[in-house]
């Protein structure tokens, strides 16, 4: 009972992405070929609301669902960020999804997705295998 709001609220991320669709491989290939809009548009607006909220929780000491103080720590950029960076989009180009919309895409029904969600955790694994030896 205690993560059902966990859940509700991932089921309605779910839904908005789907209805959003931007868990549609199409919509991502046109992103990537630069045939359409509607993909920057999403992304454009995430990032404005992201840098919105973070300035409200900075500002206003909020907390999280479970009453924590919500802090968010500086991180130092280093030659791991755009590695990973590429690796992620080469990723994302090459499937159509990255971790948000890959679990949206299984829950509407898009049998690929297991396959995805199988690739990713497979590629935790190996990350947290060779996380000694990668620059961060």
């Amino acid at each position: 009972m205690k993560n059902l709001k966990y859940l509700v609220l991932g089921v309605l991320f779910g839904i908005i992405l789907t209805k959003s669709e931007v868990v549609s491989w199409w919509r991502i290939q046109e992103m990537f070929r630069f045939q359409s809009f509607h993909m920057y548009g999403v992304i454009g607006s995430a990032i404005l609301v992201g840098l919105v909220s973070i300035q409200l929780i900075k500002r206003n000491r909020l907390r999280s669902l479970d009453g924590q103080l919500i802090t968010l720590a500086d991180k130092e950029y280093t030659h791991g960020t755009w590695i990973g960076g590429i690796l992620f989009g080469l990723g994302w180009a090459l499937t159509g999804a990255c971790p948000g919309p890959m679990f949206a895409q299984l829950g509407s029904g898009v049998a690929g997705a297991a396959v995805l969600l199988l690739a990713a955790l497979a590629g935790t694994w190996t990350y947290s295998a060779l996380r000694e030896r990668l620059p961060h």
